[in-house]
């Protein structure tokens, strides 16, 4: 009997991606070897400048790569997003203001060109994923930051993609806000069974949400670790204090520490 494989969302080999600038080429990305398998829970942590967000984008097809190859869902970024194959959450919920919530999740629906009964029930659906019943008919400044994001989140989700993108969702929210959707997002990532990347800055955040944790070094963006979750898939909050936790978190700022010269 033949061990099954878990097929790969993304796969990275050796990539990498040099930005052309005035002050002459800067090496954002390099030798990226990575795969991510359906289902997972990915974060992508390390500091400002090592390329976290600029892969994302790359497998967004929102930047291209000029070295090295990577796959999505089989595809060439560019397939994967003619054929809507993720939603991309920005660190900014990025709402129209004078749309109501129904109507900013509609959007992307409407550019799709769906018919007005499937996007009704798709922004029904999403909205009842994120908690925002009853919310339909108001507009972003209208509701919380946290409620809004919320809001960007389910016009991610209405695009019903297997894969879903997240930049820094929550790093302008409270402490006690950002704990509260990290909690709902695992709700909705169990619920889903969605595949995530996710770009963060926070190490508590990191290794409460994921399955896997990506350890990423000061520019040239390079993978210099990538720590299995040990944790169970129920984790409530107060997992936070355990020693399991507490033993990953030390080796995720353990990769950092190695990875980022304090002298530069």
């Amino acid at each position: 009997m033949t061990e099954e494989t878990t097929p790969a969302v993304v796969s990275a080999s050796r990539l990498g991606l040099t930005f052309q600038t005035n002050d002459g080429p800067v090496r954002a990305l390099s030798d990226v070897d990575l795969t991510i398998g359906k289902g997972e829970f990915v974060s992508f942590i390390g500091p400002s400048g090592c390329g976290k967000t600029t892969f994302l984008r790359v497998i967004a097809d929102l930047e291209k790569p000029t070295e090295g190859s990577i796959l999505v869902n089989g595809m060439t970024p560019e397939e994967a997003r003619k054929r809507r194959a993720y939603g991309y959450v920005f660190q900014a919920a990025a709402l129209y203001p004078w749309r109501t919530i129904e109507k900013n999740v509609a959007l992307p629906l409407e550019i799709m060109g769906l018919p007005k009964a499937e996007q009704r029930e798709r922004i029904q659906r999403t909205l009842a994923l994120v908690n925002l019943t009853g919310f339909e008919k108001k507009h972003p400044w209208q509701l919380s930051g946290g409620m809004q994001q919320r809001a960007s989140i389910a016009r991610a989700l209405a695009f019903d993609a297997d894969l879903l993108l997240m930049d820094e969702p929550f790093g302008a929210l409270d402490e006690i806000v950002r704990d509260h959707l990290n909690e709902q997002l695992l709700d909705l990532w169990a619920r889903t069974q969605k595949t995530i990347c996710f770009v963060t800055h926070s190490i508590p955040e990191a290794v409460y949400l994921s399955t896997r944790i990506v350890v990423m070094s000061p520019r040239p963006g390079r993978v210099t670790d990538v720590i299995e979750s040990t944790l169970p898939k129920e984790r409530p909050l107060d997992i936070r204090e355990s020693p399991e936790f507490l033993a990953i978190a030390a080796r995720v700022r353990d990769g950092l520490r190695a990875g980022h010269s304090y002298d530069d």
